[in-house]
Formats: structure tokens, sequence, C-alpha cells
């Protein structure tokens, strides 16, 4: 009774902690409170007597509790049954840093990048899910991620750089799409396709300059009207313009732009260089309609 009452008193004590390792891991509420409930069974079934850092060990029931929840998850995703990565049998001693009282101050996830974060988050294996929150959010060390996921501490720290640049990419993007300059391009479209030569203007820098056409009167005239099939896009992270066809690229419009005005646009017909370019299509917005 006094080892029940003392596992209590300890897993109440980390509980929002433990609250907080599984919604960063599933990115989902509801699925963090049945995680964290199920490694409250798993803990109570368990011998506390080798336990000597309770906030390590309970984080690490939880982590292997998200681990087989996302393969889980991953595995409904493709149809087909494997198995799920075992539960130790016995507890062990952590090295988990316990210094940091409160999770909330910890919410890179939730709160750096916002749903943008947690989409890309949806794209990592398992794996590297795991290492990137346990280790970049609650600084767990690569030898511990090592242990949950039965791989080396070099393999724990390989994918959890390689998730690292995945959410820096995301970060990058998202913040790339609510750019000021994102809305001047896709300003410069919908001005475009609907031919309203005055929007161009406001939009044009005096001395603008596109293909071989110089001043925002002479580049508002070539583009009032065109650029029907046009569509706003993130190429390697930058907002611009592309046009396709059947589904290749044809050109990108690339946008010079200064004191929130367009000063140059480059136009890259080059097939080669097409392909080597990162595009990613922005939804339209009102002002592209």
């Amino acid at each position: 009774m006094i080892e029940q009452d003392w596992l209590n008193e300890r897993f109440a004590e980390h509980h929002d902690r433990l609250q907080a390792v599984a919604y960063r891991m599933l990115g989902s509420p509801g699925e963090a409170e049945d995680a964290v409930q199920e490694a409250w069974v798993r803990v109570s079934r368990a011998d506390t007597g080798q336990v000597e850092n309770p906030a390590g060990w309970l984080t690490t029931v939880v982590a292997r509790v998200c681990l087989n929840m996302l393969e889980a998850r991953r595995n409904r995703r493709e149809e087909s049954a494997g198995a799920l990565p075992p539960e130790p049998a016995t507890p062990h001693a952590s090295t988990f840093p316990t210094g940091r009282a409160d999770p909330e101050d910890e919410a890179l996830l939730a709160d750096s990048v916002g749903v943008a974060l947690m989409v890309v988050l949806d794209t990592l294996a398992p794996a590297e899910r795991l290492a990137f929150v346990l280790h970049d959010v609650f600084a767990v060390s690569f030898g511990e991620i090592g242990a949950i996921i039965d791989r080396s501490p070099a393999a724990a720290r390989q994918l959890a750089s390689r998730a690292r640049r995945r959410v820096q990419g995301a970060s990058e993007a998202s913040d790339a799409a609510r750019s000021p300059k994102r809305e001047i391009v896709a300003a410069f479209l919908a001005a475009s396709r609907s031919g309203d030569f005055a929007a161009l203007l406001e939009l044009l820098d005096p001395d603008a300059v596109a293909v071989e056409v110089r001043g925002a009167h002479a580049v508002a005239a070539f583009f009032a009207g065109r650029a029907q099939a046009a569509r706003l896009a993130l190429v390697d992270g930058v907002p611009s313009a592309v046009w396709s066809h059947r589904g290749r690229p044809k050109a990108v419009f690339t946008f010079a732009i200064s004191a929130g005005k367009i000063t140059h646009i480059a136009i890259d017909t080059h097939a080669d260089r097409l392909r080597d370019l990162d595009i990613v299509f922005l939804h339209a917005d009102k002002t592209e309609q």
C-alpha cells in the first residue's frame, strides 16, 4: 500500500509533464489523455523498487505508449498490420533532466509554427517524431531516446536531426506563405487575370522592369489580361508564380520587391532549371478569385 501511495503521488506530481509529452508526440489532446491513462495502467502494475528517477521513468513509459500509438496510426493509414514496438517488462533508471518544472514553457511544437508544424510532424516516421520531440522539446538525451526506440545514441541523433530539418523547412515555408511578398504577388496575379490596369500600376514601382519591358505603364500593359493559368506558389521557399502545362512547370515568375512595390519580374522557362526547383502551390484566396 505504501508503494502504491508513493506511485500515486509521483504520477500526480508529473502528470502535467506527461500530458505535455503525449500531446506533442500525438498532436491530439484526446489521444494524449488516452496515452497517459494507458501509461498509468502499465506503471501501476510495475515493480518500482529499481526506479531512481520517477520523472524519467514515467516519461519513458509514456513515450513508449505514444510510439506504439504512432505506429498503429501509421499502419492503419497503410492498411497493413505490423508488430508494435514492445513495452519493456521492467522499468529502468533514467537520466532525463527534471529541471523544467512547467511544461507550458516548453511548448515549442504547438506554439512556434502552429498548424503547419503539426502537419509536418504527421509526415515523420514515428521514431523520427519521438526523437525530435523528446530531445528538442524536453531535452532528453540521445542515449535515453535510443533505449526507447532500440537504436544507438548516434542513430537517435540522426533521426532527430532529420526531423529537425523537416520541421525547420515547414516553419520557413509557413512564414513565407504568410509574408507580405506573398500578398503582393497574389494581388499582382489577380490584377493581371482581371485586366485591372489601375491595380497593376498600384503594385508596380515606376521604374519596374519585366522581360524587355521597362516602366510601370509598359509592364502593366504587358501583363494586363494575362497570367490566366499562372498560380501562386513557393519556389524554393520564395513566393512566386508558376505556369504549368499538363502538370509540368513551363515558366516561373520571380518578383523583386522594394518598399512594397514590384521592381523587377523575371521569367525562367529553362526546362532543366525548372526541374531542379522545389515548387509548392499555394491555395487561392480572395485576392486571387
